[in-house]
């Protein structure tokens, strides 16, 4: 019996390192370096990893389960919950990473799940033993970023204008910091 949970964990760890959207860019021996700074974790059916506006401090892998992501309304809104499953090899959080940003979502396993979680810290060792590998993955954050930015301006140019959708951008850009405030 102890063999066989082994091998699923192997399995299950293999799935991540070679069909992980998020860590594409990467090549199969960063992949597998890369997932030897996360650490496994085993959550029960039901049981949130992080609420909706708890800071963000790393990325989760699914290696098994199915996680479900959920977006409350503002309070007043006349909006639905929006919820999103996903299960393995598939990643979540991982703008947290490299800035600092609230979570915009619950994350809720919707069955007993092993998650591989990467946190701030473990980002930094990877930067100090393996820069390549950190700068490959901070290319992969802003690609999603700069999509995700994408989409939002375009959604804001459908209900507000394009003049409005850019200067908030150039203003974000050239406000100052809320730290140098």
């Amino acid at each position: 019996m102890f063999g066989s949970n082994r091998i699923e964990k192997a399995k299950n760890k293999a799935d991540l390192i070679f069909n992980s959207r998020f860590l594409q860019n990467l090549t199969t021996l960063e992949r597998s370096e890369f997932l030897q700074y996360c650490h496994r974790r085993q959550y029960k059916e039901n049981e949130h990893i992080y609420y909706q506006g708890d800071p963000g401090t790393g990325m989760y892998f699914v290696e098994k389960g199915k996680v479900e992501l959920i977006v409350e309304p503002e309070p007043g809104s006349e909006s639905d919950t929006q919820s999103y499953m996903i299960e393995a090899p598939e990643s979540f959080g991982a703008l947290s990473i490299g800035y600092e940003l609230r979570r915009i979502s619950s994350a809720k396993c919707m069955t007993d799940c092993t998650l591989m979680g990467f946190f701030k810290p473990d980002f930094e060792t990877l930067k100090k033993r393996h820069p390549t590998i950190a700068v490959k993955f901070m290319e992969t954050l802003a690609m999603i970023a700069m999509k995700q930015l994408e989409i939002v301006t375009k959604e804001l140019k459908k209900v507000s204008s394009a003049e409005r959708a850019f200067s908030l951008q150039f203003e974000t850009y050239l406000s100052p910091r809320e730290e140098d405030a």
